[in-house]
């Protein structure tokens, strides 16, 4: 399978073209100051935001652990001990104890038996001080340690194109919820515009009625079409409430504490967006830039499961001073040291280091079908939001043609039905047409306004290769900041 970048895009002119705008910049040019202030809080508040800044330093806590083999291993110890020693583990019989003072005086047979009673295994007591340094470093011969701490730092840096990720789907969910609160109020205006051209006309069957110029099946007819209109209205409601609850969990705040003020879609501007260069666009996607993030990390991770079957040299030293007397630890005969190496090499270990080893080799084979799915998913996004876009914009244009001759129709329809030249039930099949059309308009305004955003996200959302370089720049300071031994 190929992931090569087309040379152009199917629904746009082959040229190359500057980033959008970012977050706020690109709510800005629909013209709604509302929706800027909402992304720009979003930006500050939005707790997936949040969990994917402490993500990242999580990874940076791991890419630091991961280096510190890189570095010697040096710790200060000190030890106060006092030990007995068994008179039974230092001797096989007891230690005679003369007791002259007690056996002086006694006989013979008397002395050895209190001899024999006396005697004792002595145990021996000692202790022991010490002060100094202990140090050990693994020398790094087939980069396996180097290997870990390039894997462990690449993933920090994929951490923050995710958190970049994490923003653009942020800022694309809060302005189709913030569309979709217009579109709601659109047509609730729409359905109470209805219901009062409904009201009007059954209005005037009730005046024809009282006058015996029309029927109860008229009446009936046209109070159907009046309670439908108003049928409408509290799913409208719901769905208006509701949109502003999920924009409330999208700023990070309870509902009762957003109060929007919305609008009108038709206040709004279409922003036009250059999609450029397939290739461009490809640099211009965080998820891309992750998933090769993670890629190349997942190659370290190979050189080192494949770096593990090698020896491993381990440089040990220790330099201090020892004594079994406290006041004598501080005199310069009291210094000991000592210098050593060891030699590790893995013979046989069930295969755990080669499984180890396909291991990571297969974990590398997943992360590049995965990075090679970004890629053309990536190009497969940005296609199908030029279409969107073009579609959607042919659907408004016929939407408001068709709006407009069917009010032309009603108003015709409403002043013949007057003058007694057709029925009701023409006159609901206008009214209903109309209306119609008019919510169609409305849900044909919301989907394009969606694949400006669509387009908006699937060309990175205002992420360069400038803001990749940022990003690297503040994962390595990251690594570098904080060295010190205490926090």
């Amino acid at each position: 399978m190929s992931t090569v970048p087309p040379e152009r895009f199917l629904e746009a002119r082959p040229k190359s073209a500057l980033p959008i705008p970012a977050g706020s910049d690109f709510a800005r040019k629909f013209g709604s100051k509302e929706l800027a202030e909402l992304t720009a809080r979003a930006l500050d508040d939005n707790l997936a935001i949040a969990g994917a800044m402490a993500r990242i330093d999580q990874a940076d806590a791991r890419a630091r652990i991961a280096s510190s083999a890189l570095w010697p291993s040096v710790g200060l110890g000190a030890a106060a001990l006092r030990a007995q020693t068994p008179g039974t583990v230092l001797s096989e019989t007891p230690n005679y104890n003369p007791s002259q003072a007690i056996l002086q005086g006694a006989g013979q047979q008397k002395a050895a038996e209190l001899a024999e009673n006396l005697a004792s295994f002595s145990a021996v007591r000692n202790n022991f001080f010490a002060l100094g340094l202990n140090a050990s470093y693994e020398i790094d011969f087939w980069g396996k340690n180097q290997d870990a701490s390039n894997a462990a730092r690449l993933l920090a840096n994929a951490s923050r194109f995710d958190r970049d990720v994490i923003e653009i789907a942020t800022m694309a969910a809060v302005m189709n919820a913030y569309f979709l609160v217009l579109a709601a109020q659109d047509q609730l205006r729409i359905a109470h515009e209805h219901v009062r051209i409904a009201e009007q006309v059954l209005g005037a069957f009730t005046a024809r009625l009282e006058k015996g110029a029309a029927t109860m099946l008229d009446y009936g007819q046209q109070a159907a079409v009046l309670a439908g209109q108003k049928a409408t209205i509290p799913p409208l409601e719901q769905t208006l409430r509701q949109t502003k609850v999920a924009l409330a969990v999208l700023l990070g705040q309870t509902p009762e504490t957003l109060e929007i003020k919305g609008g009108s879609m038709k206040a709004l501007r279409y922003p036009r967006l250059d999609p450029g260069l397939p290739s461009e666009v490809l640099l211009r996607r965080p998820d891309v830039a992750e998933a090769e993030a993670r890629l190349a990390s997942q190659e370290f991770s190979v050189l080192r499961a494949r770096a593990a079957f090698f020896p491993s040299v381990t440089l040990n030293g220790q330099y201090g001073l020892q004594s079994i007397v406290l006041r004598n630890l501080l005199r310069p005969e009291a210094i000991a040291w000592e210098l050593g190496s060891n030699l590790a090499q893995p013979l046989f270990d069930g295969f755990a280091l080669q499984g180890q080893y396909e291991l990571e080799k297969a974990r590398f084979a997943e992360a590049a079908a995965f990075y090679k799915q970004r890629i053309l998913s990536a190009i497969g996004d940005t296609e199908s939001a030029l279409i969107a876009e073009k579609e959607t914009a042919k659907s408004v244009k016929i939407g408001e043609e068709a709006v407009a001759a069917s009010k032309i129709a009603l108003d015709a329809a409403r002043a013949q039905l007057l003058e007694g030249k057709i029925d009701v039930i023409t006159l609901s099949t206008v009214q209903t047409t109309y209306f119609q059309y008019d919510f169609s308009l409305t849900q044909a305004r919301l989907a394009h306004l969606n694949a400006a955003v669509s387009l908006y996200q699937a060309l990175g959302g205002g992420w360069s290769p400038t803001t990749r370089n940022a990003e690297i720049a503040r994962a390595n300071a990251a690594y570098e900041a904080n060295k010190g031994p205490w926090p």
